[in-house]
């Protein structure tokens, strides 16, 4: 028999990792233990962040070294571009706050807050692999079943939360990460994979919650204090460019 070649190797590895992401389905039970399809439910920026002083500095300097070389145009030309426009009308702009009551009061059950951060929701409650069934917190997530793909077991579990995913966008149909559980010492939850899946809030300002005891809206830097030893692996994974 003739040996294979790398790129017949690689074209069934390319395969079967598209088939993991998109067409075929993982099997439930398999050696490693069972797969669990989580959700990073994020809410996006609403205003824009504060410059940083090191930014706005240069951008002062580069701005007014510009208008040493700047085009000097007629004054009849000014003149005509400073009247167009004008009219009877008048815009009263009243920028919205950064600082909102639920800043002021630390609520973390509101979307209203940290509106120039990005918020990612935290449910508290019983789920697959926590410790003697004890509630802990997590993100959306379940044990995949028999869905067509990880990415409908992922909207399933969002679903199960909101009751809905009108208001949701999910970003690509593959894993954005995805972590391995070891057994516990008294064996009492076997080893499993859980698979991470990312998620926008789309035109909305409220969402209820539901099927958990609490939750939050919390910031990555937030988010990494309830989840200490997974925190170099979440910091890697949730990708904050302010």
């Amino acid at each position: 028999m003739l040996p294979r070649s790398p790129a017949s190797l690689h074209l069934r590895r390319l395969r079967w990792a598209r088939g993991l992401s998109a067409s075929s389905s993982p099997s439930p039970s398999t050696a490693e233990g069972k797969i669990v399809a989580s959700v990073v439910f994020e809410r996006l920026p609403v205003v824009i962040p504060k410059i940083n002083p090191v930014v706005y500095a240069f951008q002062e300097f580069s701005f007014r070294w510009r208008q040493q070389y700047r085009r000097k145009y007629p004054d009849d030309v000014l003149g005509k571009a400073e009247a167009r426009g004008k009219g009877d009308y008048q815009i009263d702009y009243v920028p919205a706050p950064r600082i909102t009551e639920a800043d002021k009061m630390n609520n973390r059950k509101s979307l209203q807050r940290a509106l120039d951060n990005k918020l990612y929701l935290l449910l508290f409650g019983k789920t697959f692999g926590a410790p003697d069934g004890k509630p802990v917190w997590h993100f959306p997530e379940k044990v995949y079943e028999n869905e067509d793909t990880l990415r409908l077991c992922a909207e399933s579990a969002l679903k199960s939360v909101l009751g809905r995913l009108d208001n949701t966008y999910f970003v690509g149909n593959a894993p954005m990460a995805h972590m391995v559980a070891e057994q516990t010492e008294d064996a009492s939850v076997s080893s499993f994979k859980r698979f991470f899946f990312k998620s926008q809030v789309i035109g909305t300002t409220k969402l209820d919650i539901g099927k958990c005891e609490d939750h939050v809206w919390v910031t990555k830097d937030e988010l990494l204090e309830y989840f200490p030893e997974h925190k170099a692996l979440f910091n890697k994974m949730i990708i904050h460019i302010r």
